[in-house]
């Protein structure tokens, strides 16, 4: 008997498909795959790539951080912390997963040699006195920050806190600060920095006893004079219903005064901060206000549609590109409470930019309680620059589908 009569004759006794049959049809996957492949081949090296999204417009194009293609080698320490950790119990049901993967921020890998340094440090010991490299990568992207199995470094000899209400305006000793990372090295030095002509984010408002601190969004203030100045008993006033502002967050709070005067209204704030040459969240913290040391680009650390009110002074400004300023915004929408009031204090940026940035703020969907506009002529009116204070709501109803 032939070899294909005895295929055809044969019967694979699994199946119940003659073998010729069976052989037939190994032919034609095999063909149809090898098509397909070099068909694939063809348009991915002849094709034209497909056209980039259209950005929004008068926006400009947000820029990357280019992350190694190769494995960086870093030390051990990192990829302990990085796991994967498989859980003790097993699969976990409301994570859905049997392994932990702490968060690394994504640019980490961008700066392999600043990352290599945080993590190289002496296990259960003392960390590396770092502060001020470690802020480096954090306001690079690499946030959160990786976590350490090491005590940081800190004063030895601090004061203890003092109780309220005296710590609201009251300046921490010089020994409750680790002063390394600092050009000033006392308090003294940092109030007296509001007189030099060099620029110091935030520089005057280490003075709680005479400086401008002691009178920001109060009545008192000359409003007659600037308009862009709100009060907090007018926010306050505006809230619908009223006293329904009771938790709020305050984006880049400086030394905390601005939460310090909502605490002495009721409400209870929490200051985004970084130390920018100066013991911002050490203060801020004496104060007894909460300090969160995020940066301006990290997400927002709450959930949708919880707070009363975010307020943001000179930070969330023209120095952001539009994009990334409209993600910011968005953020600010998710975490208000349907009716929240997002007070934008002294929003700033070029004369020629405003209508752009008008243009982002206005995308958002927010209502506008008040929207005030002016001149910026700190540094000169030769910088053409221009300020906005805009007090705006969130819509009560339908702030989903706005």
């Amino acid at each position: 008997m032939s070899i294909t009569r005895l295929a055809a004759s044969y019967v694979d006794p699994g199946t119940g498909v003659p073998l010729r049959r069976a052989i037939l049809y190994v032919f034609v996957l095999l063909g149809s795959n090898l098509a397909t492949f070099l068909l694939s081949f063809h348009y991915s090296s002849c094709a034209t790539p497909p056209a980039a999204a259209a950005a929004p417009p008068k926006m400009a194009t947000p820029t990357t951080t280019t992350v190694p293609e190769q494995p960086v080698d870093l030390p051990l320490e990192f990829h302990a912390f990085a796991g994967p950790h498989a859980l003790p119990y097993g699969r976990n049901t409301n994570w859905g997963t049997a392994e932990l993967r702490p968060p690394v921020g994504h640019p980490c890998l961008a700066f392999p040699d600043l990352l290599a340094a945080f993590m190289s440090y002496p296990v259960n010991a003392s960390c590396p006195d770092d502060e001020l490299p470690a802020q480096r990568l954090l306001l690079r992207g690499c946030e959160p920050l990786p976590r350490r199995r090491c005590r940081p470094a800190a004063p030895p000899d601090p004061a203890p806190p003092l109780p309220f209400p005296d710590a609201l305006w009251s300046t921490p000793p010089d020994r409750s600060v680790h002063w390394s990372a600092y050009t000033c090295k006392s308090f003294r030095c940092l109030v007296d920095r509001a007189r030099s002509p060099r620029f110091d984010d935030c520089k005057d408002c280490f003075d709680l006893a005479g400086g401008r601190e002691r009178y920001r969004w109060l009545n008192a203030t000359d409003k007659k004079r600037n308009p862009l100045n709100f009060s907090i008993d007018e926010v306050l006033a505006s809230a619908s219903p009223p006293a329904s502002v009771r938790i709020g967050l305050d984006i880049g709070g400086g030394s905390g005064t601005f939460a310090v005067r909502m605490r002495e209204h009721g409400v209870t704030v929490v200051a985004t901060t970084v130390n920018l040459n100066g013991p911002f969240s050490t203060f801020v913290a004496a104060r007894g206000i909460v300090p969160l040391y995020v940066s301006v680009a990290a997400r927002l650390p709450f959930f949708d549609n919880t707070l009363d009110i975010v307020h943001s002074m000179h930070v969330l400004s023209g120095w952001i590109p539009p994009v990334a300023l409209q993600f910011a915004l968005f953020d600010v929408y998710r975490v208000l409470r349907p009716g929240g009031l997002f007070w934008l204090d002294h929003f700033f940026c070029g004369e020629a930019e405003m209508a752009a940035y008008v243009d982002v703020i206005e995308s958002v969907g927010f209502g506008k309680l008040r929207w005030v506009t002016g001149s910026k002529l700190d540094k000169g009116p030769e910088r053409k620059e221009m300020y906005l204070s805009a007090l705006l709501e969130k819509p009560l109803k339908n702030s989903w589908r706005h």
